[in-house]
């Protein structure tokens, strides 16, 4: 009996610890019962204190890995997030219109929580010119928001302002993330390009470890996507999957630590395998 599983593919960073870039992705189309892809487009050395050492793959080798996922298993949504260079969004935008790809969620990811910068100064324009109008959808943060639109956000209002001018500038769904807001809730707002706002609250956790959530919701949308939910319905399951995930309280590193990718399994694994040990000698 054969199952049909759709398939999600990122287009991402690596990262060693774990908790965000490629290997969060692959976490987060597995806790969504999706088939996880992946092509990388730059390795780097990180771990919950920063990041210590990049290395991309070159624009040749980055074509070779989209064209093996496409010409074999043609997935149902797409993840964007880290690429640093000019050279490797081109070929990312040209890659996704040759195959004519559906459902692309882009995570511009532009700063790493720590600080240290992901997207190369001359790579911001070809960012917004080729690969934004390919998206269904864009999950900028605050301080990427700003730097999209020019707007400096200092409250709520500012904040859905600047998720509608962005929604109209670049003629495409924009989530707005508003982690970096203090407060009792954690508060995300999808700005369609027709001047529709839609609001997404959650109880904010006290837990500090938020590494790889930008990663996480924007894998989670595409994977919830890619399952035929509209736009809105994805964006509100996957902000349930990732409270759940910051939630849980998972505490690993001496920094800001990861989420716990697979607190949504627990309970299916543990029924899965109950009664599966030894019984007695």
């Amino acid at each position: 009996m054969s199952r049909d599983i759709a398939p999600v593919l990122t287009i991402a960073g690596s990262d060693t610890s774990g908790g965000a870039g490629i290997q969060a992705d692959l976490k987060t189309f597995l806790a969504q019962g999706v088939y996880g892809m992946s092509v990388i487009t730059a390795l780097t050395a990180q771990n919950t204190q920063g990041v210590q050492a990049t290395a991309e793959v070159t624009p040749e080798f980055l074509a070779a890995e989209i064209d093996a996922v496409f010409t074999d298993i043609p997935p149902r949504a797409v993840k964007i997030g880290m690429a640093s260079s000019r050279a490797l969004i081109e070929v990312i935008a040209a890659k996704l219109q040759e195959y004519q790809a559906a459902h692309v969620v882009v995570d511009p990811v532009m700063v790493a929580t720590s600080g240290a910068p992901l997207l190369a100064a001359d790579a911001m324009e070809t960012l917004v010119e080729r690969l934004l109008p390919l998206a269904e959808v864009v999950t900028p943060n605050i301080p990427e928001l700003t730097r999209l639109t020019g707007i400096g956000i200092l409250d709520e209002d500012s904040f859905c302002a600047a998720a509608a001018q962005a929604a109209r500038a670049y003629g495409t769904a924009v989530l707005a993330k508003g982690g970096h807001f203090e407060g009792r809730e954690a508060h995300d707002v999808l700005a369609l390009p027709d001047g529709t706002l839609r609001h997404f609250r959650a109880p904010r956790s006290s837990n500090r470890n938020t590494h790889g959530t930008g990663c996480t919701l924007s894998s989670a949308i595409a994977a919830h996507l890619a399952q035929g939910e509209t736009l809105t319905a994805a964006v509100a399951g996957a902000k349930a999957y990732l409270t759940g995930a910051i939630g849980y309280g998972l505490a690993l590193g001496r920094g800001r630590g990861p989420l716990w990718h697979g607190w949504s399994l627990e309970d299916a694994f543990a029924r899965q395998t109950r009664g599966y040990g030894r019984q007695g000698d």
